[in-house]
């Protein structure tokens, strides 16, 4: 029974359960939304032009006693676009920049901490050639870069 709870455990910890956990809750979230606009915005502007009060009745017919509604297949496909495209532009597409973001700091080059900075060799040299006169100039400059 441990060994059960530990692998369930391990499951959830697991970073693909939880971004799809994400994705659901946030995806359920942008489908209210997008319901809301799809009816309360698109659907009038589109039944507009049908001269119908909303697409499921656009496109209404019968066959021996059943109907068929083409303006409610119509309803639901601009509403799984609609998310989709929400879904898409505010929580793939940036988290697609952020991973490449990442992925470029991760890939930056290190500096090699044995070379010097230019300005500090600069440095170093106008140190070595104070010394230098100092000393009387018997000490020969260093050779610059």
């Amino acid at each position: 029974m441990k060994n059960v709870f530990e692998g369930f455990k391990e499951f959830i910890s697991r970073g693909n359960a939880v971004d799809l956990a994400v994705g659901v809750v946030i995806g359920a979230a942008f489908s209210a939304v997008i319901d809301a606009l799809v009816k309360g915005v698109l659907t009038p502007i589109i039944a507009a032009l049908f001269g119908q009060p909303n697409l499921d009745s656009v496109g209404q017919f019968t066959l021996n006693n059943a109907a068929f509604y083409p303006g409610a297949v119509l309803t639901a496909l601009i509403n799984f676009l609609l998310v989709a495209a929400a879904l898409y532009f505010f929580v793939v597409l940036p988290l697609n920049k952020l991973a490449e973001r990442r992925a470029a700091k991760q890939d930056a080059p290190v500096e090699d901490a044995t070379e010097k900075a230019e300005d500090v060799v600069l440095l170093e040299q106008i140190r070595d050639l104070l010394a230098a006169k100092n000393s009387g100039g018997n000490t020969p400059p260093p050779p610059l870069p």
